[in-house]
């Protein structure tokens, strides 16, 4: 099933078409991605998006490897 309805990043306006009729910016795909409890890629999704997290869990495995 394809989305049909785009929305423009700068003036937050709904259309059909590629590109904003109102300031012709290029629009995106409002609609969140289709979950799946079986996502084999939501590790690399979190490790983008909270790089902080890489370093809290090295810390810990080094903790529990000195105990």
């Amino acid at each position: 099933m394809r989305w049909r309805i785009r929305k423009c990043p700068k003036c937050k306006t709904y259309t059909l078409s590629e590109t904003c009729p109102k300031c012709g910016t290029k629009t995106f795909v409002p609609h969140p991605h289709r979950f799946s409890p079986e996502d084999r890629y939501v590790e690399y999704r979190l490790w983008s998006k909270y790089p902080q997290l890489i370093e809290k869990v090295t810390q810990r495995k080094e903790k529990v490897h000195l105990l």
